[in-house]
C-alpha cells in the first residue's frame, strides 16, 4: 500500500493506525513473553509505545497501565535534554528511571530505542515497566526522601551501538536484590524496543512512505479533533470534587480538583490539595498527569485510539510543594496511594454534567504486601501480590467485582506468585456486601490470606489505604467497604511500613468494594434476589440496604 503526500484517505487511515497499534502489541507481547518477573508477566505493570522522530507517541499498546499513559514522551524529552540527538546511533538504547522524569518512582523503569532508516532517525521506541527491586528500603511508603528509595539511574545509554553498557549493568546488578529478575526484565525491554523498531522499518518499505512526519501528524491532529469535539459537546462552566485519603497515620491527605470547560478546551487544576508530606505519598507532576487524563479520556472518548493528539485538549496544573507536585528530592515510591484517588475528584465534576458517562470511586488502590527474605533453598526472593477491589458501578450497570479502575493491574496467576516467593496463598474468596449498595450495586472487594513458608522471618512491606475512606457512592449510591489488613492473631500491621513476619503468620487482607450508584431503594428486587442466590449479598444485607426480604 503506497499513501501519497501528506493526505491520507479516511480507509487508508484506519488501516496504517491499525497497524501502528498492532506494532506496539507485539513489542508488548514481546516484553511480556521474556520478562522474568510476575509483576510484567501476571500483573499487567508495563506499557510499550512508538514516537516518531520528535518523540510525539504515535500508538501505545492496548493494554498498557494507565499510570505510563502518555509520559513516555515526557521521558524521551528528558532524555534527549541529557543526550542529543546528534550523539545517538543505531543500536542504541535510552534507559532511566528518575522519578521527576519518568513515571513517578524509581521502580520503573523507561527505555527508548531510536530508530534509524540509513542514516536518518525516523522515530522511537519505546518500553516502561515497573522492576521487582531496585533497591533501597523495598517497595515501601515510609521513607521520608527519594534517596532512601533506591537507586537512582539518570539519562544514559544501557545500549551502545548495540553492545550493553557493562559498567552500567553491573551498578544496577549490584544495587539490587533479585539482580537475575531484574537484569531479565531489562533486557525484555530491549526486545520489546527492538521488534517495535523492526516492525517500523518494515511498514515504511511496505507503504512506501520516507518517514512517519506526515503520518503523525495527521493521526495527533485526528485523535485531538475527537476529544475536543467530545469537550466541546459538555456546557462551559468551573465544576468541583474533593476527595480524601488516609494518608500517613494523622497525616489526613486531600485532593481538591476544579474542572473548567471552556469551548474544546479542558483544564483541571488541584488547587487547595494538601501539601507535599515527609512519606512516600507524594504524586510528581507527570504521575498526576497520567492519571488525570486518562480517567478523562475513558468517560470523554473511549473508543479513539490514543496518541498524544489525545491530550492536547486538556491542561493540568497542581500546585508546586503540593502532594500532587511535590519539589525534589520528597519521597515518592508509594505514590499510586496519591494518584489512584484522582479519578474519583475527577468523576464527581463530570457527574454534576454528564451523570451517564461516569462510574461511582473504585476501590483503588488496594492493599499491596511487598515479601523479601531468602526460600528454604537461601536464594534471595522479592515479590509482591498486586490485587483488586471491587469497580464502581455506573448509571446502568452494576460495577465490576475485583476489577481495578483507574489502574488495570491484577494479581495474575496464584500459581506463577506461590513459584516465585515461599508465599502460600489460603484464600482469595469474593466477600458479600462489599459492593457499595445502589440502584446499581458496586463490584465486590475481595479477602486473601497469605502464609509465610520459610524457615526463617521475612520482611514485610505494606503499601494500604482505603480503611478509613473506602470508594464512595454517586446520585445517592453508598460507599463500599473498607479495606482490612491483619495478621491471624488480630494484631494490625502498619499499613504503610515495614515489619517483620515469621514462618507460619498469616496475613489477612479485605480489598474493599466499589462504590454504588442511585438509590439502593430503587434497585429491582429481582436483581437483588440473584445477588442472594449468587452470594454477592447476605440476607441481612439484602434487608438492611435494599428493603428486600429474603
Amino acid at each position: 500500500m503506497t499513501a501519497q503526500g501528506p493526505a491520507f484517505d479516511p480507509v487508508t487511515l484506519q488501516i496504517l493506525w491499525s497497524r501502528l497499534i498492532s506494532m506496539a502489541d507485539e513489542a508488548a507481547a514481546a516484553l511480556l513473553r521474556t520478562s522474568f518477573s510476575t509483576i510484567v508477566r501476571e500483573s499487567n505493570d508495563f506499557a510499550t509505545v512508538l514516537m516518531d522522530a520528535e518523540g510525539n507517541s504515535l500508538a501505545e499498546n492496548s493494554i498498557g497501565i494507565p499510570s505510563f499513559v502518555g509520559l513516555l514522551p515526557k521521558t524521551l524529552r528528558h532524555m534527549l535534554a541529557e543526550i542529543p540527538l546528534a550523539e545517538l546511533r543505531p543500536g542504541d538504547c535510552l534507559i532511566t528511571n528518575d522519578p521527576w522524569m519518568g513515571t513517578g518512582h524509581l521502580l520503573d523503569i523507561t527505555m527508548a530505542q531510536p530508530i534509524f532508516r540509513g542514516d536518518k532517525l525516523v522515530g522511537f521506541a519505546g518500553a516502561t515497566s515497573h522492576m521487582p527491586d531496585i533497591g533501597g528500603t523495598l517497595w515501601s511508603a515510609d521513607c521520608t526522601e527519594v534517596f532512601e528509595e533506591g537507586l537512582r539511574i539518570p539519562p544514559s545509554k544501557f545500549l551502545i551501538e548495540g553492545k550493553e553498557n557493562r559498567e552500567l549493568a553491573r551498578i544496577i546488578r549490584g544495587n539490587v536484590r533479585v539482580p537475575d529478575q531484574v537484569m531479565g526484565d531489562i533486557q525484555a525491554q530491549v526486545t520489546a524496543t527492538s521488534v517495535c523498531a523492526r516492525r517500523v522499518l518494515e511498514f515504511l518499505d511496505d507503504t512506501g512512505l520516507e518517514d512517519l512526519v506526515a503520518l503523525s501528524a495527521t493521526l495527533q491532529a485526528r485523535a485531538d479533533a475527537a476529544m475536543r469535539k467530545a469537550i466541546a459537546a459538555l456546557p462551559d462552566g468551573t465544576w468541583h470534587g474533593t476527595v480524601y485519603a488516609d494518608g500517613y497515620e494523622d497525616q489526613e491527605t486531600r485532593i481538591q480538583c476544579a474542572l473548567t470547560i471552556a469551548g474544546d478546551q479542558l483544564s483541571v487544576d488541584y488547587a487547595g490539595t494538601s501539601p507535599q508530606i515527609a512519606r512516600g505519598l507524594n504524586s510528581v507532576m507527570n504521575y498526576t498527569y497520567a492519571y488525570t487524563v486518562y480517567p478523562l479520556k475513558c468517560a470523554l472518548d473511549p473508543l479513539t485510539p490514543r496518541n498524544e493528539g489525545s491530550y492536547r485538549a486538556v491542561s493540568v496544573a497542581a500546585p508546586e510543594g503540593s502532594i500532587l507536585n511535590p519539589r525534589w528530592p520528597a519521597a515518592v515510591n508509594a505514590r499510586h496511594l496519591t494518584g489512584l484517588f484522582l479519578s474519583g475528584a475527577l468523576y464527581q465534576c463530570l457527574a454534576q454534567i454528564v451523570p451517564g458517562m461516569v462510574v461511582a470511586d473504585s476501590a483503588s488502590p488496594a492493599p499491596r504486601p511487598v515479601y523479601t527474605g531468602r526460600d528454604n533453598n537461601g536464594d534471595r526472593f522479592s515479590q509482591v501480590l498486586f490485587g483488586s477491589g471491587g469497580m464502581g458501578a455506573a448509571a446502568h450497570r452494576d460495577g465490576l467485582n475485583t476489577t481495578a479502575f483507574p489502574t488495570n493491574s491484577g494479581s495474575g496467576s496464584i500459581e506463577a506468585f506461590e513459584a516465585s516467593a515461599p508465599i502460600l496463598v489460603w484464600k482469595k474468596d469474593l466477600m458479600p456486601d462489599s459492593g457499595g449498595p445502589g440502584q446499581f450495586r458496586g463490584g465486590l472487594g475481595q479477602e486473601i490470606e497469605l502464609e509465610v513458608m520459610t524457615q526463617e522471618s521475612v520482611r514485610l512491606s505494606l503499601i494500604a489505604d482505603r480503611m478509613k475512606h473506602p470508594a464512595g457512592g454517586l446520585d445517592g449510591g453508598e460507599a463500599g467497604a473498607p479495606a482490612l489488613v491483619q495478621l491471624q492473631d488480630g494484631r494490625k500491621p502498619h499499613p504503610k511500613s515495614r515489619s517483620t513476619l515469621q514462618p507460619g503468620d498469616r496475613l489477612l487482607m479485605h480489598l474493599g468494594g466499589g462504590g454504588g450508584y442511585g438509590d439502593p431503594r430503587a434497585r429491582d428486587p429481582a436483581a437483588v434476589k440473584r445477588d442472594l442466590a449468587d452470594g454477592y449479598v447476605s440476607p441481612e444485607g439484602a434487608q438492611r440496604d435494599y428493603g428486600v426480604t429474603p
